[in-house]
């Protein structure tokens, strides 16, 4: 197995020059969550018990409403066709309607909404239709990382402002205006992936007051909405007045529904740029399979009470790791939102970096997570948990990561 030798990171088998000769995929670093995906994959060869609170993988159950409609229609052989690239209107219509009554948005189902095969398939594809040669396209780092490289792909400039939280970025970009950088677009997501930073509506029409005065596009990723605690309610960017003449968002049932396998997003709100993706996906694909569609008609029409659910449940796993994390030392600020804990590395390892103490993590204590490294240069010296694991799991992860900051570090014996 060949590894980068500056990175440390598997190349998972890849002979020299089966990519490196491909234009993009040049421009893309090396995957460093691989390496702890290795190691998870080793010890649990071994038969080591590892808890995996790395990627944020949703895993609850689909509601069985939906489960049950996606039976139904898969057996209706019509709908076994290709499907429409924008979406069936029913879907779209149901969308619309769930904007209308959360956050008081009224858009145009056939205008301003669009089915998209989950986020990253509207970002991605967005990206394409409305970035060219040299765009600069400024967003929070650190970030998913589809946010920096999707950018990358497009032929776009990433320009990436610090978030250690949201006032921060918000002063960045007021100070970037200043100067001679003049972006296409401004790419943002609230609650955050990785850091889970959240941000009230005075703070979207900032963003929408620079970008309309600065002649800037926005798109908003709020693939987190539903995932609040504490009584945050997070607010829609297209509750600003006069967003939608500049701003998309991007919603998902991934984690709102727990169907992040089903592959169903949304794309909504600016007509030019939901016509700009819609001219891109009609090249590119037929849209999500119908039964699908058809199922996720039912989600939003009657699964409301279960995402308040889903959500309950990440607020308590929340508190558990939390509470346990400082039981053990390991000071962390519970999140209003996200599914995950995003957590400075512990003050006795702090000359290591995030890979490395993730490396560390998963071979003292058998737990898995996120090094910040892999959310961009500014996610260094954090590591993300994600709450994928049920209480009795995270608890028992605490006591093992309590045990492991116990013993004195293996930086000291260096």
């Amino acid at each position: 197995m060949l590894r980068n030798p500056a990175s440390n990171v598997s190349t998972m088998g890849i002979m020299p020059g089966q990519t490196d000769s491909f234009y993009r995929i040049q421009k893309l670093p090396p995957y460093v969550f691989a390496v702890i995906n290795e190691m998870k994959a080793r010890a649990r060869a071994a038969q080591q018990d590892v808890i995996d609170l790395g990627m944020g993988n949703p895993d609850g159950s689909t509601p069985r409403p939906v489960v049950n409609k996606l039976i139904e229609a898969a057996r209706n052989q019509r709908n076994h066709r290709y499907s429409v690239s924008r979406g069936v209107p029913h879907l779209r219509e149901e969308i619309v309607k769930r904007y209308s009554k959360n956050y008081g948005v009224q858009l145009d189902s056939d205008t301003e909404a669009i089915v998209t095969i989950g986020a990253k398939d509207a970002l991605a594809h967005l990206l394409f239709a409305v970035v060219g040669p040299g765009d600069v396209v400024v967003s929070p780092n650190p970030a998913y990382p589809i946010h920096q490289y999707g950018v990358i792909m497009a032929e776009g400039r990433a320009c990436m402002l610090p978030m250690p939280d949201a006032a921060t970025f918000l002063n960045g970009l007021e100070e970037l205006y200043r100067g001679p950088t003049r972006p296409k677009l401004i790419l943002i997501s609230f609650p955050h992936n990785p850091t889970t930073t959240c941000v009230d509506l005075d703070f979207f029409r900032e963003i929408i007051r620079l970008a309309r005065h600065h002649e800037c596009y926005v798109v908003h990723d709020f693939a987190y909405a539903d995932i609040c605690f504490d009584g945050y309610k997070a607010p829609s960017i297209l509750e600003v007045e006069g967003a939608k003449d500049i701003a998309v968002e991007i919603f998902s049932l991934s984690k709102s529904y727990n169907m992040a396998g089903w592959r169903v997003g949304f794309c909504l709100g600016n007509a030019k740029m939901i016509a700009a993706l819609a001219r891109i996906k009609s090249y590119l694909d037929y849209g999500v399979f119908q039964p699908i569609q058809i199922a996720s008609i039912i989600a939003l029409r009657e699964c409301e009470e279960e995402t308040k659910k889903i959500c309950a449940l990440y607020q308590r796993r929340r508190d558990v790791l939390v509470q346990g994390l400082q039981r053990a030392g390991w000071s962390v600020a519970p999140p209003r939102g996200t599914m995950f804990v995003w957590a400075p590395v512990p003050e006795q390892y702090r000359e290591l970096d995030s890979l490395e103490f993730a490396k560390l993590l998963m071979q003292e204590a058998l737990v898995a997570v996120s090094p910040g490294i892999g959310f961009g240069p500014m996610g260094e010296g954090h590591v993300r948990f994600a709450l994928v694991e049920n209480e009795q799991r995270i608890r028992q992860a605490t006591r093992s990561i309590k045990q492991f900051l116990a013993r004195k570090p293996v930086l000291a014996e260096k």
